[in-house]
């Protein structure tokens, strides 16, 4: 006779690599189907990520490399280069920080803001409008609810691993206020 605590484990465990599966491909399909959304702008949508997060009221004067980066939840590196492309076309710019020598603040250029606000943003809400066909103002709170959920899991994962991490965390502070942020609409307008 089989354990039934077993049998319960190895549903979890199957549902488990059915949900990560689906996020993964959730994943590659918003960065497929994001991008031909603002592909004509010259965007992509780690591109479309960078600006959003540039663009919100909390952040008038930019942010350092390291906020952003934690922000995004990406690495210094993978930004680095994503910046260099981002300066390259125009739309933002790279200085040395005035509260820190060391560090460099990026923010949007005029040509950056006129395509984001003028241009992106109204794409940006259309393709939303199509990915979130059928689903409720309930349906999507319950989702980032969970997505939230699942990201703080992630996260002390992450932290337990030995954070610093790919996003170059210096602090708990920083961390906290990145999910608050998340929480509160902040990434809004981010992918």
């Amino acid at each position: 006779m089989e354990n039934p605590s077993n049998n319960a484990e190895i549903t979890r465990m199957e549902l488990a690599n059915r949900l990560f599966f689906r996020l993964y491909q959730c994943a590659n399909m918003l960065h497929k189907t994001g991008t031909r959304a603002v592909e004509s702008l010259g965007l992509t949508t780690q591109q479309w990520a960078v600006l959003g997060a540039l663009s919100r009221p909390e952040v008038p004067d930019g942010m350092s490399v390291g906020d952003l980066a934690r922000y995004l939840m990406v690495s210094r590196q993978n930004l680095s280069g994503l910046i260099g492309r981002m300066e390259r076309d125009g739309h933002i710019t790279s200085a040395p920080d005035g509260r820190d020598r060391r560090s460099r603040r990026i923010t949007m250029t005029e040509h950056g803001h006129a395509v984001w606000h003028r241009e992106a943003v109204p794409r940006i809400h259309g393709y939303y409008a199509q990915a979130l066909d059928d689903f409720s103002t309930r349906d999507m709170t319950h989702t980032l609810h969970y997505l939230l959920k699942l990201l703080d899991n992630m996260k002390r994962i992450d932290d337990a691993a030995g954070g610093p991490s790919e996003g170059g965390h210096e602090g708990e502070s920083d961390e906290r206020s990145a999910r608050e942020n998340a929480r509160e609409g902040g990434g809004r307008r981010s992918p």
